[in-house]
């Protein structure tokens, strides 16, 4: 097919016209299982009702209007988002990447503030925090930098889950500003850290004088089962980076700070022309209203356990696969070989599924998943894993 869209994608030979729910329909009718969720964004699932008309009242009454004025929505949104979060101001943006990028350029201006002339962000091996020039530097991974040198300087890389690197760093490099890290590993490959980690990260932090900034891109609102993947640890960061699912698919992101960190930007330091506009807001705000009434945060827990529980009783014992672990609706299925060719047999059979980290089956469903969702999910996931695996045997 001949299309004049950049080859910035590989992508599938299907394209969706309608969605309702967990599930998606192709331009020939076919219905698709959803757990993919637009990469953990739709945590409403498709065509959420609440989450339509907030879209559809606002763009009746004023989509956009720039931030040389006061924007309401913007407002209402950062009030809700302190609120859950605890942090004390936000910066909107776009995406994940700006939201990430806002952060690094807060913790370099923090450190210009402190005399540091050369700020320094400590950030881990097997990250993913975007791909703009700072956060594909940030990112831990060679295959996605290459071709794009010379990278930034002003990152210093440590394993992930090693707090001894981190002491090692903070005892030979005093240029250190801030951590930038994520709670749990999405494209890396499900990677959880834990929580007496973070705890002991916060304590270096602090004596220290550095910002713990967490990129809560993909564990922000609800995905978790808490409203942010750090509420599972009771450990406050400094800087919080959330997109994905803010918006249930509008296109927003928010950088969030507290304390010392959130009066570093002061005006002409960092802007955006589209950021935090009253279209995106009305559909974050709907988001967080509707995850609160139905009740999604306990459906989280309540449903990615129950995938978990499922697969792993469906698969004990099975040759080849490594482990099966996350945290709520955020799932990974590791297997002992490259499994990508797995996303087209679940697609045959009407489910779409998700590989990274080339071994590891990511599951991110929408967060309104049932008893039903889960049971298709769990039986579709373990088929096809055991039949790859005799194959390959």
């Amino acid at each position: 097919m001949t299309t004049h869209l950049m080859n910035t994608y590989a992508r599938q030979p299907l394209a969706f016209v309608r969605g309702e729910g967990a599930y998606l329909w192709d331009e020939s009718g076919k219905r698709y299982l959803d757990a993919v969720a637009g990469v953990a964004v739709n945590g409403l699932g498709h065509a959420h009702p609440k989450l339509v008309k907030a879209i559809a009242d606002q763009a009746a009454a004023l989509i956009h209007s720039s931030n040389l004025y006061r924007v309401l929505r913007q407002e209402e949104l950062a009030d809700r988002l302190c609120e859950l979060s605890g942090m004390d101001k936000a910066f909107f943006c776009n995406s994940g990447c700006e939201a990430n990028e806002a952060a690094i350029k807060l913790a370099r201006l923090y450190g210009h503030g402190k005399g540091i002339e050369v700020p320094t962000i400590i950030v881990m091996e097997k990250a993913f925090h975007g791909r703009t020039m700072a956060t594909l530097t940030a990112t831990g991974s060679r295959k996605i930098q290459a071709g794009f040198e010379p990278l930034l300087s002003g990152f210093a890389r440590v394993p992930f889950n090693d707090i001894e690197a981190i002491r090692q760093v903070a005892e030979h490099n005093k240029s250190v500003v801030a951590v930038l890290l994520e709670v749990v590993q999405g494209e890396g490959g499900i990677n959880i850290l834990p929580s007496e980690y973070l705890v002991e990260l916060r304590k270096i932090c602090d004596a220290n004088g550095w910002l713990l900034m967490l990129d809560e891109v993909q564990t922000g609102i609800g995905r978790t089962g808490t409203w942010f993947g750090f509420q599972h640890s009771g450990v406050m960061p400094d800087v919080i980076a959330l997109a994905k699912g803010l918006g249930s698919g509008m296109p927003i992101g928010a950088c969030l700070a507290r304390g010392a960190a959130a009066d570093v930007f002061v005006p002409g330091s960092h802007g955006s022309t589209f950021g935090g506009n009253p279209l995106a807001c009305a559909a974050a705000l709907a988001t967080l209203a509707a995850i609160e009434e139905d009740k999604l945060l306990d459906n989280v827990k309540l449903r990615g356990e129950a995938i978990r529980a499922g697969l792993r009783a469906a698969l004990s014992g099975v040759h080849g696969v490594v482990d099966i672990r996350g945290e709520g609706m955020m799932i990974g299925v590791e297997l002992d070989r490259p499994c990508a060719e797995l996303v087209a047999v679940a697609r045959d059979a009407g489910v779409l599924i998700n590989v990274t980290a080339d071994t590891v089956i990511r599951l991110v469903p929408p967060l309104m998943y049932g008893a039903a969702e889960v049971d298709a999910l769990v039986a579709a996931v373990s088929g096809i894993v055991k039949t790859y695996l005799q194959q390959a045997a």
